[in-house]
Parts: C-alpha cells; structure tokens; sequence
C-alpha cells in the first residue's frame, strides 16, 4: 500500500527571514506547477528557483506535496479575502445590485492567476486537502447568508440556508468551471455577458 505524502508543515517560520524563505518557496512551487506541472517539479527543483539550499526546504516542509498545500492555502486565502471585501461593499446595496458586484467580482479573482488556479485545482485532490474548498465554502456560505437575512424585504419566502447555499455554489461553479473548462469565457466582453446571465439567473431565483 503506496504510502500518503506528508503534508503538513515541519515547522512555522516566526521571524523575518524565516518567513521569507518560507515566502520564496510557495512563490518558487507556484511558479513551477505553473510553468512545469506536478510531475516535473521536486524539491530539489523548487530548492534552485526559490534560491535557498534542499535543506532549508525540509526545515519548513516534508515533501514537495506539503509545497503544494501551502500554494492551495494561500490561493484560498487571497481569493477569500476578496469574497470578504466583496461583501463588505455590497452590504448596503439592494439585490440586483449586491448580487451583480459578487459576480463580478467572482470572475475577477478567477481571473487574476487562471493557469495557477487550473493547477491547483487540479492537484487539490492528489495532496488529500479538500478540506481546505469546504472552508473556504462555508465561510462565502456564512458571509452571503448574513446579507441576505439582512435584505429580507427584497426577497419571496426563501429558506435562508436554502437559499444561500444555492447562490454561492451557482457563483462558485460557474466561475469556476469558466477558469477550468471555458477560457474563452475569461475575455473581458465574454466574462461581462457571464455576469449578466449569472446576475439574471440569481436574482430572478431570490426574487
């Protein structure tokens, strides 16, 4: 039985130039899937283009697979915060509008790394990690709730729940699928004519 890769991080970096070796070397493993794919990239691959000696790296992660996770991890968290910030701003704005900006904004950050983004989901499965799509999941789900039960008048009779989990996996899944499947999509005239028909189909769906 093949053994799991290890994961996980040895250690944290606390002070300045441990968090920049650390920083070269999710830089250096991103670059690599990008540029290489999964396959191609090794430790000692990762070790050259971050500048940093093969055992500064197994300091700070076990495998190139823990490499891997920590490209996720960060991905995740970028494209979390701008859900955040999205949501900040729209939360005094009516449905249409609120529900036009989150779409928007969705395709924007899909668009920002979309050759990374095709990567790491791609290799999500093989490091073991999916845990990590279902946080970031939830958290939109928690987030886009709160506006909605705070627009309640705007919208019909909906569980909440329901209808939460509804429109984030309808953003998610388009938005995704556009970077995955649908390049073509990703033009700036062909990503607007997306937000209209997503904007559309929500909208009419909460009210």
């Amino acid at each position: 039985m093949a053994r799991k890769p290890l994961t996980k991080p040895r250690k944290h970096a606390s002070q300045d130039r441990s968090r920049a070796t650390v920083d070269a070397l999710i830089e250096a493993t991103a670059r690599i899937l990008v540029r290489e794919g999964f396959d191609k990239a090794s430790t000692n691959r990762i070790a050259e283009a971050a500048g940093v000696s093969v055992g500064s790296l197994y300091q700070y992660f076990p495998s190139k697979e823990s490499l891997v996770v920590a490209v996720i991890a960060r991905h995740q968290e970028e494209l979390m915060q701008i859900a955040r910030d999205a949501l900040a701003e729209v939360a005094s704005l009516p449905i249409p509008k609120a529900v036009r900006r989150l779409v928007a904004v969705a395709i924007e950050a899909h668009r920002v790394d979309p050759k990374l983004h095709r990567v790491l989901a791609e290799q999500l499965p093989r490091t073991g990690r999916l845990e990590n799509i279902d946080v970031f999941n939830r958290e939109f789900y928690t987030l886009f709730k709160r506006y909605l039960d705070a627009h309640r008048d705007e919208l019909r009779n909906l569980d909440l729940d329901m209808a939460a989990y509804v429109c984030v996996t309808s953003i998610e899944a388009l938005t995704h699928n556009a970077v995955l499947h649908r390049s073509e999509m990703l033009s700036e005239e062909v990503a607007g004519r997306l937000v209209d028909e997503a904007t559309h189909l929500i909208v009419k769906y909460l009210q």
